[in-house]
């Protein structure tokens, strides 16, 4: 297996992280959590966090569940927007090259950390006590896919997923412009 330092991948894929912290402050606005600081990229070569963002601790289940996924839907959407945009243009050209490269950079990053699935896992566990519905249930699934997702990171799920967005992007595009 081929493996790339963390801090590398850090530092090719900064573009995605900076989204990823973005999508978090973003969706602390959103729900109405002050956030506290804001560290969108930080280049590390002992393995710290690449980003992060310190908010109050989020009132009800609606502000933990988007504050924790915001990166997964911004990052993948972003992705595939970036795709759509890239099938416009020549394969291997360098606006072709620069669309796909923060494509990718998007994508890998997408996935929340397993800090933040732990923060849905005990909201959704808060939730059913005091009586939750089906969402808090579903809730626990997408948990469990996230911490697999980051489990398999290691064989380079977290690119596999960019690429399988990067495909629907391009499929997209190819559509919308009449690519065949």
């Amino acid at each position: 297996m081929f493996i790339i330092p963390g801090y590398l991948i850090s530092l090719i894929t900064f573009p995605g992280i900076i989204i990823h912290e973005w999508s978090h402050k973003k969706f602390c606005n959103w729900t109405g959590v002050r956030v506290e600081k804001v560290v969108y990229y930080h280049f590390s070569f002992n393995g710290g966090p690449a980003g992060y963002v310190i908010h109050d601790e989020p009132k009800n289940y609606v502000q933990t569940f988007w504050i924790s996924i915001g990166p997964l839907v911004i990052n993948s959407l972003v992705t595939i927007i970036f795709a759509i945009f890239a099938s416009m243009f020549i394969t291997s050209s360098n606006m072709w090259l620069f669309l796909m490269w923060f494509a990718v950079s998007a994508g890998v990053n997408a996935f929340p950390s397993n800090h933040d699935m732990k923060n849905i896992w005990e909201a959704s566990k808060n939730e059913i006590k005091k009586s939750g519905n089906i969402i808090h249930y579903l809730a626990f699934i997408l948990v469990a896919i996230v911490w697999i997702a980051n489990a398999l990171r290691f064989f380079w799920f977290d690119f596999i997923y960019a690429l399988l967005l990067i495909g629907v992007g391009s499929n997209i595009g190819n559509y919308l412009f009449g690519i065949n």
